[in-house]
Formats: structure tokens, sequence, C-alpha cells
């Protein structure tokens, strides 16, 4: 069946996490084998400090442990654009979203924060999207 609920893997981006401090946070890395592209989703919470900002940058690799990495093309973030997918201490609650169609094999983003000293909650998930084989299975739990 080719519909969107067949058409989309959803994989865990980056487990719910409260960041306090200026560590850059990471998302699983992902394995696009046998899909056109993925999305990413990034979801905030509560954003305590009152100026820290926050920079979305994706990396590409060959290699499943990302090694020889080389940041993604803006050409290939086909939906969205990394500079609208990152956030700042008044986007409390909100989703970012980033279609990226990357020609290597694995991606991952890296979320760097900048001027945070208290805690920011933050979450991920990936959709790997266009199966190039057949209709996806989920598990349902």
């Amino acid at each position: 069946m080719n519909d969107l609920y067949n058409s989309v893997l959803w994989k865990r981006g980056l487990s719910p996490v409260s960041d306090a401090d200026n560590t850059a946070l990471t998302t699983q890395i992902l394995d696009t084998k046998g899909f056109a592209g993925a999305f990413l989703l990034l979801l905030t919470g509560s954003i305590a400090d009152a100026d820290a900002t926050f920079a979305v940058t994706l990396a590409e690799s060959d290699a499943s442990n990302m090694s020889g990495s080389n940041a993604v093309d803006s050409s290939k973030v086909v939906g969205g654009t990394l500079t609208a997918a990152g956030f700042q201490f008044d986007d409390d609650n909100e989703i970012r979203k980033l279609l990226v169609m990357s020609t290597k094999r694995y991606i991952q983003a890296t979320i760097t924060p900048t001027g945070n000293a208290s805690a920011a909650l933050v979450a991920g998930a990936w959709g790997l999207v266009d199966p190039k084989y057949a209709a996806v299975t989920q598990a349902d739990a």
C-alpha cells in the first residue's frame, strides 16, 4: 500500500534530554539504506535560559561509525533549512523539521547550544521516507 502511513519508518533520533550547559547533543546515527531520504523532527520542551541558542548541523558518511563524515551540503536539505531548524530561549514546546536527501548511507545531526546555563528539554526522531523496495513495517510497541 502506497500511503503516508506505510511510507515512513520512524526511528529514535534523540531520547528526551535536559541539557543544562553548552555540551553538544548528537542524534543516533541513521542508516538510510533502502530509503530515498529522512525527516528529522526536533522537539523542544521548556527552555529555561534567557539567552540560549541552539544551532543544528547535519553530517553524512558511508561508514556506520561516521568516520570520514562531511557536512551535508545545503542542496541535500530539500525541506526546511539548518538555520530554521535551530531554536532559542523563547522557542518552548515547538517542533522543527528537516527533510534530507543524502547520497551517503549514514546521517547524524548535532544540536549545539550557546549561552545555555539552565535546563533545556530537547528530543528528536528520524523518519525514513520513500522506501525503494516495499512498504515499511513499523512495530507498534
